[in-house]
């Protein structure tokens, strides 16, 4: 299985690629740097792993970034896996427009031009396809500070739902998985009591893991869900 992904250089994403590579398939990953653990990770899967480097935040060149020659039409994409993000963290009423439309560039605009590729792909070799979109429980549940980074995954989530029920008919899936706070890069800024606040609001009293998170990911673009579609998949420590 061909399945492309976003964001893999660190967190979330690296931990999805790790297990995607796990279960036997061919990733190709897009991210803005190399890191130390993805140079590791390339070094124990060889070819199995390929890598674009690549800034996403420009929804105009995605086409000539990762599909004109890195995921042409000549590789079968099976999965398409939106997993890269950026957060915009403020109160609403210090609200810039500048920041805003960056976030949304990156968050909704290129993540939607990633989308029409991979399904024109789909298309192409009659494949049947999966996509997966990482959203956030913060689009479900209230945060301080948090309201325009929840307003882009909301939109994800919505683009994602019209997505299953106008390609279904073709066999392709569309899901969301919806992920509580994690011990991520995104998070990091983060101080321990705002942590513990957080943690304190869910079922299980604790962070998110990220390998939950990842199966959850791997399970969704497998087989095993071909009657699930349309879905928010919620992996949240029981927030909701």
């Amino acid at each position: 299985m061909n399945v492309l992904v976003t964001g893999i250089s660190r967190g979330l994403g690296l931990e999805i690629a790790k297990t995607l590579l796990r279960e036997g398939s061919v990733v190709y990953g897009v991210g803005r740097t190399v890191s130390e653990t993805l140079q590791e990770l390339q070094d124990q899967f060889g070819e199995r792993l390929r890598y674009r480097q690549a800034d996403l935040g420009d929804p105009t060149t995605i086409k000539r970034l990762v599909f004109d020659d890195f995921v042409p039409y000549g590789v079968q994409l099976h999965g398409f896996v939106n997993n890269a993000a950026t957060a915009y963290d403020d109160i609403i009423t210090n609200l810039d427009n500048s920041k805003l439309e960056t976030m949304f560039r990156m968050n909704v605009f290129s993540p939607m031009m990633m989308t029409k590729f991979a399904l024109r792909n789909m298309l192409l070799h009659k494949t049947g396809g999966t996509i997966v979109h990482v959203s956030s429980i913060s689009a479900h549940t209230g945060y301080k500070g948090l309201a325009m980074y929840a307003a882009s995954k909301g939109a994800i989530e919505a683009f994602s739902r019209n997505t299953a029920r106008e390609w279904g008919p073709r066999g392709i899936r569309s899901n969301c998985v919806v992920a509580g706070f994690m011990e991520t890069e995104m998070s990091s800024v983060l101080t321990e009591e705002q942590k513990r606040r957080i943690y304190a609001r869910t079922s299980l009293k604790k962070e998110v893991s990220k390998g939950s998170v990842a199966e959850t990911v791997a399970f969704l673009l497998s087989d095993l869900a071909r009657s699930i579609t349309g879905q928010d998949i919620f992996v949240d420590s029981g927030t909701i």
